[in-house]
Order: C-alpha cells, then sequence, then structure tokens
C-alpha cells in the first residue's frame, strides 16, 4: 500500500516550553483503518489535525502525498484529508441539508452538474436522500453526524478523519454510523477514526496507534495492541469486554476481541 500521510520527528506545542507532540514519526498507508486512542491530553487529537493542515508542525514535517503540509493550505489539503470534528454542529450552519452538503463543492469551485451530482451521491451514502430541503439543525444527533459526514463526502476525499464519531449516540444510531464508516472503508477511502470506544476499536479497526504525553506508545493490529497491558495502563484505556472475559475464562489464544469471534471460537464455528 502507498504512503499517504507521513510524520517524520512532529513536534508541536501551543507553547514552546510545552509541547503536545514529541517528536513523532508514523506512516498512514492508503486504504487502512486505523484508530488513534489515549487518555484525556495525550496528543490524540493534536496528531489527527495535523493529517490536513488544521495544524502545523513546530518542528519536522506531515507530508500529505508526499506533499509538506507547510507549503499547502487547509482548503487544499481538505481535498485530499476531510475532517469531521466530534460535534456536527461545529460544522453545519446552512439552513438546509442539501445546501449544507454542497458547501465544500461550491467552494472548491466546481460547476453546478457537478456539485448536483456530488451532493446527490453524498446524500445516497449516509441514506439522506429524500432529506435534502430538511432543517439540518432541528435532526436528531444521529442524522446530524451523517450530514457531517455526507458534507465532507461530496469533496470526494482520499482520507476521512473522524473525531469520537458514537459520542452521544444511541446503540443503534451508532450501529448505523459505523456501518457507513465500514462501507466507505470498503469503497477505498483510508479511515482515521479518533475514540476512547475500546469496543469500536477491536470491531473496526485494522490498526491502532496509541498515544501517551504527545508520543506513539504503540502501534500495531489491535490484538496486538490489546494485549499489552503495560500500554493499556499507561495509555488510561482498557480492552474490550469480550477480551477481558476470554483472558478469565482462558480461552485459546488469540484471545476474540468481539463476540462474534467468541462465538466463532467456543462453538467451533467456522473450522
Amino acid at each position: 500500500m502507498s504512503v499517504v500521510i507521513e510524520f517524520d520527528e512532529v513536534w508541536y506545542g501551543y507553547e514552546k516550553e510545552k509541547p503536545v507532540l514529541n517528536g513523532v514519526s508514523l506512516q498512514l498507508k492508503q486504504g487502512e483503518f486505523v484508530a488513534i486512542i489515549g487518555g484525556n491530553g495525550s496528543g490524540k487529537t493534536t496528531l489527527a489535525k495535523h493529517c490536513n493542515g488544521l495544524y502545523k508542525p513546530t518542528q519536522g514535517a506531515v507530508k500529505v502525498n508526499g506533499l509538506d503540509t507547510k507549503t499547502m493550505n487547509v482548503a487544499q489539503l481538505s481535498r485530499i484529508v476531510a475532517y469531521c470534528y466530534q460535534n456536527p454542529d461545529h460544522q453545519i450552519f446552512h439552513s438546509t441539508i442539501k445546501a449544507e452538503v454542497a458547501f465544500g463543492p461550491k467552494n472548491m469551485g466546481w460547476p453546478p452538474e457537478k456539485i448536483e451530482q456530488a451532493v446527490a451521491e453524498a446524500l445516497a451514502a449516509v441514506g439522506l436522500s429524500d432529506k435534502g430541503e430538511e432543517e439540518p439543525h432541528f435532526s436528531s444527533k444521529g442524522t446530524r453526524q451523517k450530514i457531517a459526514v455526507a458534507s465532507i463526502l461530496a469533496m470526494k476525499p482520499q482520507v476521512i478523519v473522524l473525531d469520537e464519531p458514537t459520542t452521544g449516540l444511541d446503540y443503534r444510531a451508532m450501529q448505523e454510523m459505523m456501518e457507513l464508516v465500514r462501507q466507505l472503508h470498503a469503497e477505498g477511502h483510508t479511515i482515521i477514526v479518533i475514540t476512547h470506544d475500546m469496543r469500536l476499536v477491536a470491531e473496526y479497526a485494522q490498526r491502532v496507534i496509541v498515544m501517551h504525553k504527545g508520543k506513539l506508545l504503540c502501534d500495531g493490529d489491535p490484538q496486538h495492541v490489546f494485549s499489552q497491558p503495560q500500554v493499556l495502563a499507561a495509555a488510561q484505556v482498557e480492552a474490550p469486554a469480550m477480551y477481558r472475559f476470554g483472558k478469565a475464562v482462558d480461552v485459546h489464544n488469540p484471545i476474540p476481541l468481539t463476540l462474534t469471534a467468541m462465538r466463532k471460537q467456543l462453538l467451533g464455528e467456522g473450522k
């Protein structure tokens, strides 16, 4: 897989003497589904906001498709890397859903017919094709999250960064949101999710980046990360319930991370 985002000894601080990122180096590859986890203040959101130029390194470099973000503005980078905020209301300010989704393509100077097609495709992708004329601010939290996702999908980004996409959602809305994200990943988008929800990490992520005090503490697949108790303790996160249950009842390695995987192992399904 080709490298789409590269961090090379990245330092960043709101105050020079208090760096939030401490020499982070990593590569994010095209088509990955990556979860960034860590305790509050660990630097995970700051790391993610470097992906599309919302923040620029104090030292070191971030490259997107080989181009240094210091040479590009946010508008240019947003065509490659789109950022979906934790609170969708920070992104929604138009009077109709259709106008909201059309904002990005219009800002990029697309012709009307291309904008119309992009909006239609984005609304269809999130299941809101029949809601285009509705007022977004009166929608449910789950629907507003979908509107925010549609507004970035309309710009055809290569990479989608989602900051706590399931916060405040009930179980059904959370499932709908994450199945949408799974589908976007299947269609070829690189997905980067910032989350505190370890069940979400276990169910969807292929790779987990653990941040602690601005440093990259661990980087690997979920099975590897959740088998590192010292890493989890330092990062102030807990392995998903199914993994902890598996350890308690001494199931065979690899210990299942999800209910589906646990059922297959205990019942011998899929052999």
